[in-house]
């Protein structure tokens, strides 16, 4: 990597195409600039934006899950349509070389989008020429149904790699779940800082996959509705209210360590420094919320709507005391309330890494939004984490949020460890 962000890896860049203009503009703007200035004075400088800069693609762990949440997702989940263990694999060194080059800034392949022959058609799709990289990470993860079909019969020479954990999800009260945007053999979690840099990463993969997966779903987000760094302000959900606000940030080594990373007595030993990842589409009754008084929204959240801090009192990060009661003797915070119920005091201890995102998916045929939250949540044993919290919530206690939001779709996928320079995504699954 260059002093200036610029990838020096073997590639087409997509900023080469700024290259030759800028540096001209950058000479006449030194001349006409140095001919202004005082003596002594200096002009300012212009710093990179860090919005705009890349990610590193290698690692022990993949990207785009302790990393500081991005803007903006595209997720797709892909069903595959070979059954035939060599394409699968040389999709993934595909899928791999590829994403190597975007989050750095590149154009996939050798020629990229406009260097190769005018009669073939492009190797990369040319909507993200002259964007920066945006923070672009792309995290992939593999789905029960790449390793079994519907009997249980193993696919692809996986005999005995299903992961125990990676077993489907129960049913909740409440779900009413749309296979049409749930389950997916594959998955490809794409965020940015720039929309359209997440949709050429997903579109890529996907032209790349054609002859040997399609896609199943796929789902645009935006506003990360949870920060995974102390550094980041804690986002609001379409409901008003700050998400996220206990979430695990990446500062917090010892709980990354204990919540989010598979580790090697987990097993199965492909999966060690990888995660599993449970997405949740969740259609928000905006409307109706929205005439809700606001003493109501903060009961139902067990938060207040300004600044986030808990009814029990303090501001957003005080610690929330479940045991302080109203004059006339009830809770502050109520016993149904999201805040408790989803809290690890109730939950046996579990936390989850969430990055989710709001969406708007135009209107519902109704009049109304569809709109709502597409969550993500990385963790290291699913039943233990996801599914002890999500009982809590939908059990017997029954959060009062469930009056106004349905899950409708879910998925749960085995996301491996990172790679090196070489390799690629699942090798040591396929070894």
């Amino acid at each position: 990597m260059s002093s200036d962000g610029t990838s020096t890896e073997s590639g087409v860049s997509r900023r080469k195409l700024l290259g030759a203009a800028g540096l001209g503009a950058l000479a006449a703007g030194a001349v006409g600039a140095g001919a202004g200035y005082a003596a002594g004075d200096k002009p300012v400088e212009v710093k990179p934006d860090p919005d705009a800069l890349p990610v590193p693609f290698e690692g022990k762990h993949q990207a785009g899950i302790v990393t500081p949440a991005q803007d903006r997702l595209y997720f797709a989940a892909l069903d595959l349509t070979t059954e035939s263990r060599g394409d699968v694999i040389l999709l993934l060194k595909e899928w791999t070389d590829a994403a190597r080059k975007m989050t750095q800034g590149n154009d996939v392949g050798e020629f990229g989008a406009v260097a190769g022959s005018p009669f073939a058609p492009p190797e990369d799709t040319g909507e993200a020429l002259g964007l920066p990289p945006s923070g672009l990470t792309i995290t992939v993860g593999f789905g029960r149904g790449m390793f079994v079909d519907d009997q249980g019969k193993p696919r692809f020479g996986l005999d005995g790699k299903l992961p125990e954990r990676l077993k489907p999800l129960p049913a909740f009260s409440g779900d009413r779940l749309d296979p049409a945007v749930s389950g997916g053999d594959l998955a490809i979690q794409a965020c940015a800082n720039d929309p359209q840099v997440a949709v050429h990463a997903v579109r890529n993969l996907v032209r790349i996959a054609f002859g040997r997966a399609s896609v199943r779903y796929s789902q645009m987000g935006f506003g990360r509705t949870s920060s995974t760094s102390s550094a980041q302000v804690t986002a609001r959900n379409l409901l008003g209210f700050k998400d996220g606000t206990a979430n695990i940030k990446v500062e917090d080594k010892k709980d990354v360590e204990d919540f989010v990373w598979v580790h090697p007595d987990d097993g199965p030993d492909w999966m060690v420094g990888g995660s599993y990842l449970v997405t949740r589409k969740i259609d928000m009754r905006i409307e109706i919320w929205d005439r809700e008084p606001l003493e109501g929204q903060e009961a139902i959240i067990g938060r207040t709507k300004g600044s986030g801090g808990p009814l029990s009192g303090g501001d957003e990060f005080a610690e929330i005391d479940f045991t302080k009661k109203r004059e006339d003797g009830k809770p502050l915070i109520d016993m149904k309330s999201h805040v408790r119920l989803a809290h690890p005091d109730f939950n046996k201890g579990a936390k989850l890494l969430r990055r989710g995102y709001n969406f708007v998916d135009g209107s519902n045929g109704l009049g109304q939004l569809s709109a709502g939250l597409f969550f993500i949540a990385y963790q290291r044993d699913p039943e233990k984490q996801f599914v002890q919290v999500q009982r809590s919530l939908a059990g017997l206690q029954n959060d009062t949020l469930n009056e106004y939001i349905v899950h409708v779709g879910s998925g749960l996928f085995a996301c491996p460890p990172g790679v090196g320079k070489s390799g690629y995504w699942g090798e040591k699954l396929f070894a």
